[in-house]
């Protein structure tokens, strides 16, 4: 039985979502299983990175309220160096690590250390934009290939509509309306897919480079607090 055969059989009533789906072609119910798979996906990544970022802001709210709460470097660094740090706090226990390996033991040079700590912020800076970035750039794709994976599927379901129309040699409505009914049913899975993925996308985007703004505002000061204290030490040295 052809699919025009098969969706002129069906009763008007059940001309419904699933019932175009059931009655699509193969490579159509691919298509739309795949956009349906990535919504889903999708949705967990936008999910996912709102409460991270909702999280991240959090730490970073109380970490400045903490830094700058007048508490000495020493005692803010042993609360966060046992734990896992992250944001704002992952760029200081870095920069004092390096600070304190510089002091700590042989005695090494401090001529460098300033472009040293300031290196490691960049790092540091470096790995927290890209966990923040991690999967957003499947959100992209979907936003940019999702319509036309979907117009694929719409083209492919009108030729097997029309190779069917043509063999059953019947061009009434009731025959020609389901089949192109269930091809276009795939493009608009694919903006339905699509359309969230770019709101998302350029939302979460936007809150990344907000977020890699603060780190490299905080960033500059900590390493010149941490640059003015080397000055007076080499000062005191000589």
């Amino acid at each position: 039985m052809t699919p025009a055969d098969a969706v002129q059989a069906l009763p008007a009533h059940e001309i419904t979502m699933f019932g175009l789906f059931w009655q699509a072609h193969f490579v159509v119910k691919v298509v739309m299983l795949g956009l349906i798979g990535a919504s889903v996906w999708c949705w967990a990544i936008i999910v996912d990175k709102t409460l991270l970022f909702r999280r991240i802001r959090t730490e970073m709210d109380a970490f400045e309220e903490a830094f700058w709460s007048g508490r000495s470097l020493e005692e803010l660094y042993r609360a966060h160096n046992d734990k896992p740090a992250s944001g704002l706090a992952a760029l200081f226990v870095a920069a004092m690590r390096e600070w304190k390996r510089s002091f700590e033991g042989s005695g090494r040079s401090i001529q460098s250390l300033s472009q040293r700590i300031d290196k490691v912020l960049d790092v540091t800076i470096q790995r927290e934009v890209e966990r923040l970035e991690s999967r957003l750039l499947f959100l992209a794709s979907i936003g940019s290939a999702g319509p036309y994976i979907g117009l694929f599927g719409t083209v492919w379901g009108i030729m097997t509509a029309f190779t069917s129309i043509a063999a059953s040699k019947n061009t009434s409505l009731a025959v020609v309306a389901p089949g192109i009914a269930e091809a276009l049913f795939a493009t608009a899975i694919g903006l339905f897919a699509a359309i969230p993925a770019v709101l998302a996308y350029n939302k979460l985007q936007a809150s990344v480079q907000k977020a890699q703004g603060r780190l490299e505002g905080f960033a500059d000061e900590f390493s010149a607090i941490l640059s003015r204290q080397i000055d007076e030490r080499m000062a005191l040295a000589a």
